[in-house]
């Protein structure tokens, strides 16, 4: 009788700089620094040690026009580009919207707590330049977030004049306003008794000022010139309190801003695209039908 032998192959974390292609955000070291690197990407795509934050740039065959910027997951403790932005760039560019997936600096691994925002702020107005060369409506650029990456979104959409670094060139002069925000299963508020997250831990610690966690809490910098947002989230989410949504939501509607909320009985949290099958995975289609409601696309 032969023996079946299994061999178990352990994959470790690989170091690296950005992919060649690669649109580097800065032009020489970030404010504030970075990572001191390299790069480390694990064989599922998370990434970690940001070197220099950079943009991917996935670019339709017939572009329509649509740019969204894409932000992943992981707490502010990693990047979850291979099931987040990843996967959600390759089904945009499908649809003819010009994707960028933005690796972004983490709060603790240097540049500190303003770092990812920065880096938000700078991949917005670098995209908004250089919209001819992509062919891009400059006023039909959104932000897309999950997760972590959604506060990432929604911090970028309620402060986009925030004054968070010197500008550095001329692309600076530009807006870091999207035209609207996306923002799946997501972390916004940093108030108790939701402020449960690995997020949270991240960019305030363990005992914050209130006035650190007013600051860093997306929903209460919501006015009337907040984009209009699309947001969605499952019931049965065990990582983000469903406040985060309905919070949000809330302050945008008494802003007089357009808000969708779609909230799916089951799908917990990180679901990315969505199982197919899964309740999540309806969101795709629901946010094109959005995109065309308000006229950032025309129906195909």
């Amino acid at each position: 009788m032969k023996r079946l032998l299994l061999c178990l192959v352990f994959l470790p974390l690989h170091a690296g700089a950005a992919p060649a292609g690669a649109v580097l955000l800065w032009p020489g070291t970030p404010p504030g620094g970075a990572a001191p690197g390299p790069q480390r990407d694990s064989a599922k795509g998370s990434i970690t040690q940001v070197e220099q934050p950079y943009l991917l740039v996935h670019r339709p065959a017939r572009p329509n026009g649509v740019a969204i910027l894409l932000a992943s997951g992981g707490g502010y403790a990693h990047i979850e580009a291979g099931k987040e932005s990843g996967p959600a760039a390759a089904w945009l560019q499908a649809q003819g919207i010009t994707a960028f997936e933005l690796v972004y600096r983490l709060p603790q691994e240097g540049g500190g707590v303003d770092a990812p925002f920065q880096d938000g702020q700078r991949a917005m107005r670098l995209i908004r330049a250089r919209a001819a060369e992509w062919k891009i409506e400059p006023a039909r650029i959104g932000m897309l977030g999950f997760s972590a990456g959604a506060h990432l979104a929604g911090m970028t959409a309620v402060q986009p004049h925030a004054v968070r670094y010197a500008p550095v060139d001329a692309a600076d002069k530009v807006s870091a306003r999207p035209d609207f925000a996306v923002l799946l299963y997501p972390v916004l508020t940093m108030q108790p008794p939701f402020d449960t997250t690995h997020a949270k831990k991240e960019l305030l610690g363990a005992h914050p000022a209130q006035a650190a966690r007013d600051a860093m809490s997306v929903e209460l910098q919501v006015d009337a010139q907040t984009p209009p947002a699309f947001i969605a989230q499952a019931l049965d989410d065990p990582i983000a309190p469903l406040e985060n949504s309905q919070l949000m939501a809330s302050a945008l509607h008494r802003a007089g801003v357009p808000v969708e909320l779609h909230l799916f009985r089951h799908g917990g949290h990180g679901w990315g695209l969505g199982k197919p099958g899964s309740e999540p995975a309806a969101w795709p289609q629901l946010l094109l039908a959005w995109l065309q409601a308000h006229g950032w696309m025309t129906a195909p």
